[in-house]
């Protein structure tokens, strides 16, 4: 038995820091949203203009006008500013984000992330996902851990156009968590999901990694 979506979005929440400010990508990402801990003061920031988003709205009481960089509908709270894209980018640019969880195509055992592009397929446009490797101060990504042909997607090196080199922290997949650490120190597997075996990730996993367990 491996994590649902929700689980590893639940994982990820326990990165979350009382005050930190917190950009969510596209994805699972958008559901860690619902598992803030009880005691802990988060500010979700996204890049399309917004500071202190709200839960997602029940069904009937949505704001077309209220969207996320994902464009779902979002609600705000009595705390919530708006502001231009080039200053939702300045908080990015400027080391003041102190979280992105972010979703992700591959993974390298070397921190790279490739989460934007697959080259053949149309793109919409590859969003904030590069200043948010670049000027956040930690980044977390929640993924599955194989494609659906079964291929391993945590890698030895990223076979698909990298949005970050170095770039990523920690690493939740189904399967269990690992460290990263931007690619200073060896991937370190730190947790298992319930269920999950070590051979089993062994099996489904291409990069080099430690047992941390």
């Amino acid at each position: 038995m491996a994590w649902t979506r929700d689980d590893m979005a639940a994982r990820a929440a326990r990165e979350l820091r009382d005050g930190f400010y917190v950009n969510l990508g596209i994805g699972i990402p958008t559901l860690v949203a619902n598992y803030i801990p009880d005691g802990v003061s988060v500010t979700l920031q996204s890049e399309n203009g917004m500071l202190g988003m709200g839960p997602f709205p029940y069904e009937g009481e949505e704001d077309a006008d209220l969207i996320n960089a994902g464009k779902q509908t979002i609600t705000e709270l009595d705390s919530s500013s708006y502001f231009s894209s080039a200053d939702s980018f300045a908080m990015i640019r400027g080391g003041h984000i102190a979280l992105s969880i972010l979703g992700g195509m591959q993974v390298s055992e070397k921190g790279d992330l490739a989460n934007w592009m697959v080259p053949g397929k149309m793109v919409k446009g590859m969003g904030g996902a590069m200043d948010l490797v670049a000027g956040v101060k930690r980044v977390v990504v929640v993924m599955d851990h194989c494609e659906k042909s079964g291929a391993p997607k945590l890698l030895k090196a990223c076979s698909l156009p990298l949005t970050g080199a170095g770039v990523v922290d920690l690493l939740i997949t189904e399967l269990g968590v690992f460290e990263i650490n931007r690619g200073k120190t060896p991937v370190r597997l730190i947790e298992l999901a319930p269920g999950v075996t070590l051979d089993e990730v062994k099996a489904k996993t291409e990069a080099a990694f430690e047992v941390a367990l």
